[in-house]
């Protein structure tokens, strides 16, 4: 007897257990349920919110709005959850970008906002001014001519995209109000830019990163003062490289000049100030016939260099002495040339093996 009644009593504790069990589950489910119905209902019924949940057991959430393509009917600013870090205006003809279009419950907390697509013509000056942790911005594909000196003031930006829009001048300088010295990327390809200037006065401008592609540049603009590491000018104009034209810019890798079509000379020593260059790419510039050993002055760190494409097939004897960290080499359409190690004799008096490094090309009488 007393037997069945300790399986008795244990059956109803493992009964209580089940209990409790699915009890906290459907709380769980409950909360669950609740936490997203509660998002659902504070998104536009235009856009679509996304909630990720982050940290140890979801501690920190973060939501994603989606409101690309509503068109120009709707009102600004959108009803979005307060949470909202990412939000996508894309694609809604919005037109002239005022104060009150980015304002309210929500944006304050935007770390990414794309508003690309939208036919903006004009940004006021306190339109982004709410935008107090906004580090991604993306106004590609618009209309826009000039910003307003103080756009950007008081933003931690990271990210810009101002491509493809209607710039024919521009000033770094816009940058300088941005707050908290981070580096910043900055994309200007395909606009109409004949001028980029960077009037600093003094101030300090951290732009790692610029994107000037595709524009209508006849001269490499002035970068000096800014700790650029990677500088692109694909498809512009240019004609010709002078001597001094990345003055002071020590702290560029990666250099593109691909596709400057009208290219037909580098001067000696234009590339002198680039200690720490890694990579050159000098592609599809037809018009390059020839390049003195003096144009590769000072290339001390430059690992990598392109020049497929090109009219160049054939490089100095004394390459390896011009460029001491070369690793790769490449020529017209399809010869590649890459740095070894001619296995030497055992040295006696030294007690090791010399090496002779030399350019082998997977073509036949390259003249290196």
């Amino acid at each position: 007897m007393n037997c069945m009644s300790e399986l008795f009593s244990e059956e109803q504790s493992k009964s209580k257990e089940r209990s409790i069990m699915v009890l906290l589950l459907w709380l769980g489910l409950s909360l669950l349920l609740a936490e997203q119905s509660n998002a659902v209902r504070n998104c536009h019924p235009s856009c679509h919110c996304e909630v990720e949940s982050f940290g140890l057991f979801d501690s920190f959430s973060l939501t994603r709005v989606d409101c690309r393509g509503m068109g120009p009917s709707f009102s600004m600013p959108i009803t979005i959850p307060l949470d909202t870090a990412h939000l996508d205006l894309s694609s809604n003809e919005m037109g002239p970008l005022s104060d009150a279009m980015l304002t309210g419950p929500g944006y304050t907390t935007l770390i990414s906002l794309d508003l690309s697509s939208n036919k903006i013509t004009k940004i006021s000056p306190n339109a982004l001014s709410k935008l107090r942790y906004l580090e991604s911005l993306d106004l590609s594909y618009n209309k826009l001519e000039s910003l307003s000196p103080s756009c950007f003031s008081g933003l931690p930006l990271a990210e810009v995209d101002l491509s493809h829009n209607r710039f024919q001048e521009f000033d770094m300088a816009v940058f300088a109000a941005k707050v908290n010295g981070e580096p910043l990327n900055v994309d200007l390809s395909q606009n109409k830019l004949v001028s980029v200037s960077t009037t600093l006065h003094g101030r300090v401008l951290n732009i790692q990163s610029v994107n000037l592609s595709s524009n209508q540049l006849v001269n490499v603009p002035s970068m000096a003062g800014l700790p650029l590491r990677y500088l692109n000018l694909d498809a512009n104009p240019i004609k010709k490289i002078k001597k001094g034209a990345f003055a002071q810019l020590k702290e560029l890798v990666y250099l593109s000049l691909s596709g400057l079509s009208e290219l037909h000379e580098i001067e000696p020593h234009t590339f002198s100030d680039l200690q720490n260059l890694q990579v050159l790419d000098l592609s599809n510039n037809s018009n390059l016939k020839s390049l003195q050993p003096a144009v590769f002055s000072g290339l001390e760190s430059l690992q990598e260099l392109n020049l497929s494409g090109s009219g160049v097939t054939s490089l100095p004897a004394n390459m390896l002495s011009q460029l001491p960290s070369i690793k790769s080499i490449t020529l017209g359409q399809s010869i590649h040339c890459w740095r070894t190690q001619k296995q030497g004799q055992f040295h006696r008096q030294i007690g090791q093996v010399q090496h002779n490094e030399e350019l082998h090309c997977n073509v036949d009488g390259i003249v290196l």
